[in-house]
């Protein structure tokens, strides 16, 4: 997989990429939404209609498509760059790494393990995140929406979780053809007692499960070991996301490591298989260093994610899997390296 433009000379590309790279700089969601919206509205339109609503600029009739909106597909239709992607191309386009760096274990993985939908606190729908994770190269993506207790996230009862299989399954009809699987999954957050926080008949039903803590990070350490080790040990738990908790930068200001036994939550997770996450979020990059090599050392598999929550961010696992290779972690031991059916083994309770 690669960082690649999906700009083809259409009004509609020019307008997704826009969205993707706005995304990818972590933009307001507002400001992208205009220009995925104004996408949604030109698709099912003939290209010969949007070439003479450009001509007699009547573009803006369109619900969605505002002046700044207009003026990228007028652009678009004449065959020029519009000056909004070159603008956001010169701010957000850049390879995310120096000197290609962690690009080698980047081409080598083959899916994400970590997204999120409007179904929960993404922006953007379940087909336009798979959709973009295709164009990147993707032979699977993992939809991981929230659990229930996470209501400032409108995490998903069991009922909600239910219908989202049955778009999940609608979607794969759809692009099942290209290769490309989206695969069913979770974001369970970790109770207070180590629990998950899902049933287990739902958790059954899916295909990967990232399991979370979100709240009292600030926990004694003691304690908030047991609770780690006890979610590892349900033989549900796949991956472990982003571990300790931080936030080093961004939006949502900083915020401490949470405190707990590294090693022993570590040797949980080797002795029951579970992938310690590499979460791949500028504002997180956690496990922090010193823990990425103590959980190598440990012999722990991993998992290199986006933890996206718009499509733009699906490109964040170079930045994982720069990490990943400075510390020197074999790429078989990257679970999101293997085949699909490989994974789906591993991940089976």
């Amino acid at each position: 997989m690669s960082e690649r433009s999906t700009y083809d000379g259409s009004p509609v590309a020019a307008l997704r990429r826009i969205a993707f790279l706005l995304e990818r700089g972590r933009a307001d969601s507002y400001k992208v939404k205009a220009y995925r919206g104004a996408a949604s509205a030109i698709l099912p339109l003939p290209a010969d209609e949007i070439e003479q609503r450009a001509a007699s600029g009547t573009l803006t009739d369109l619900p969605g498509v505002g002046a700044s909106t207009a003026r990228v597909i007028g652009q678009a239709v004449a065959g020029v760059l519009p000056d909004k992607l070159a603008e956001v191309e010169a701010e957000y386009g850049a390879p995310l790494t120096a000197d290609g760096a962690g690009s080698t274990l980047r081409a080598a993985l083959r899916g994400d393990l970590h997204s999120h939908s409007d179904w929960s606190d993404g922006g953007s729908p379940i087909e336009e995140m798979a959709m973009t994770a295709m164009e990147l190269g993707h032979d699977y993506l993992v939809l991981t929406d929230h659990s229930p207790r996470l209501k400032v996230a409108r995490g998903l009862s069991a009922e909600r979780l239910s219908r989202q299989l049955e778009v999940v399954e609608a979607v794969n009809g759809h692009l099942g053809a290209a290769g490309f699987r989206l695969l069913r999954g979770i974001e369970v957050d970790i109770l207070d007692d180590g629990g998950l926080d899902q049933t287990d008949e739902m958790l059954a039903r899916l295909d990967v499960r990232v399991a979370s803590v979100h709240s009292k990070l600030a926990m004694e350490s003691d304690a908030l070991t047991r609770r780690m080790v006890a979610a590892v040990r349900n033989p549900f738990t796949n991956v472990l996301g982003h571990c300790t908790g931080r936030l080093v930068t961004g939006n949502r200001g900083t915020r401490p490591e949470s405190r707990f036994d590294a090693r022993v939550v570590f040797e949980a997770c080797a002795e029951a298989g579970v992938a310690v996450e590499i979460n791949s979020r500028p504002e997180r990059r956690d496990p922090p260093t010193r823990l990425l090599e103590l959980a190598r050392d440990i012999g722990c598999l991993f998992s290199i994610d986006s933890d996206a929550h718009a499509p733009g961010q699906l490109d964040y696992p170079l930045l994982g899997c720069e990490r990943a290779e400075a510390a020197g972690i074999e790429t078989d031991r990257i679970v999101n390296t293997w085949p699909v059916e490989r994974l789906l083994e591993w991940a089976r309770p």
